[in-house]
């Protein structure tokens, strides 16, 4: 009975709310329907709607993934200090930390869902009734993984604001080796989907063992990144304290992960480009183009100068200033959703096996779905956060 209550309870929170919140809500609904009228088109025409081709079959919805699981998996850059290292001062944003999580996880698995042409075939990778081809697989591996992931996130969650909901503290034998659990899971959804581009031999742009670290890094910098954006957004609104302590510390946590990124991306390229072989062509393509097809190039380049840009204000006193701050971490966050999205998913189809140069890019009706994928996601983010501060501010509780 307490469970439904708390159900209940947190199902009546998502209704309050003033003006900003449902003009918020209005919004992000509008661009859902509109996400999912395009999403129609494409379920009716085919692929062929989509700037994808035979030569480049992955896109910007492949490109959304891999940046939506890296911001998944940076959850644990809060679980860590405040449930191993009992940080109190991030012990209280980490619950709004996790819901950002699950939304992550549940737009990452909706973007793969909208690229596959014939969604109703999805019971092939079904255990027991398709083929999975389990262990075999990477991408087997990167379907388990994920979903485990966001199983043990759901019920940490669930555990930890139901107990905050019935005024008791959490049991640490119960929630504690589900946390270790959850760690590992979030260093593994990253890692495997890294292996699942570099395990791609005959793709030489992927096929490098710093792809899996210069993820994680990338993941540890952008993550959090997303998150304090959506924390400065709570102070500003007065919706949720968040004490300066907090942002400190998600600022020190983003500032040395993107240096970290920053400096394997130039091991990378100075690897690629000091010594010139036939497996350079995707990176050539990628910073200046081949054969005079540039299509990437502006991409690539707004990506370094966003990414350098947010680490000079990361690094320099500028940080203190709400106002750069959040530049910083909007430069950061669109600045690696680049690196690894763009450029990275297309650039290892370009130029082809064969040395042929396909350009891909992105239609009207892709960048539709990919909107309408994103606004349910802040949906469900927003909901849960909202659940999780009303319940830590203890205005749902159990009487």
């Amino acid at each position: 009975m307490e469970f439904i209550r708390f159900c209940v309870d947190g199902v009546k929170e998502i209704f309050r709310g003033g003006k900003l919140y449902w003009s918020w809500m209005g919004l992000l609904t509008v661009v859902a329907l509109i996400g999912a009228s395009a999403y129609l088109q494409q379920f009716q025409q085919g692929l062929v709607v989509t700037g994808m081709s035979d030569q480049v079959s992955w896109g910007i919805y492949i490109a959304s993934f891999t940046s939506l699981v890296g911001i998944a998996a940076a959850a644990i850059m809060l679980i860590i200090p405040a449930y191993i290292f009992h940080d109190m001062d991030i012990k209280e944003i980490v619950i709004p930390a996790e819901g950002l999580a699950i939304a992550a996880c549940v737009m990452s698995m909706m973007f793969v869902l909208i690229d596959l042409g014939r969604p109703d075939r999805m019971w092939h990778l079904l255990p027991f009734i398709g083929r999975f081809n389990f262990p075999k697989s990477m991408l087997a591996w990167d379907v388990l993984v994920l979903n485990v992931y966001l199983f043990l996130t759901v019920i940490i969650s669930v555990y930890l604001l139901f107990s905050k909901y019935k005024g008791k503290e959490p049991k640490f034998s119960i929630y504690f080796p589900l946390v270790i659990l959850s760690i590992i899971s979030a260093l593994s959804i990253h890692t495997v989907t890294a292996f699942l581009f570099s395990s791609n031999v005959a793709r030489s742009f992927w096929h490098t063992g710093l792809l899996a670290p210069r993820f994680i890094a990338s993941a540890f910098s952008a993550g959090p990144a997303f998150f304090l954006l959506t924390v400065l957004v709570m102070r500003y609104t007065k919706v949720f304290p968040v004490k300066d302590i907090a942002i400190k510390r998600l600022t020190m946590i983003i500032t040395i992960a993107l240096e970290i990124n920053l400096f394997l991306l130039l091991a990378e390229v100075f690897t690629e480009f000091y010594h010139q072989t036939e497996h350079s062509a995707s990176a050539a393509y990628l910073f200046f183009g081949l054969g005079g097809k540039t299509a990437l190039v502006p991409w690539i380049w707004s990506s370094v100068f966003l990414n350098i840009s947010a680490l000079v204000i990361f690094v320099l006193p500028l940080k203190k200033n709400t106002i750069f701050l959040t530049l910083a971490c909007l430069f950061l966050v669109v600045g690696v959703w680049i690196e690894k999205g763009m450029g990275l998913v297309v650039p290892g189809f370009i130029p082809t096996p064969l040395g042929e140069v396909y350009e891909y890019s992105p239609t009207f009706i892709e960048a539709q779905i990919s909107m309408g994928v994103w606004a349910i996601g802040l949906m469900l983010y927003t909901i849960l956060a909202k659940i999780s501060i009303a319940v830590n501010l203890e205005r749902i509780r159990l009487d």
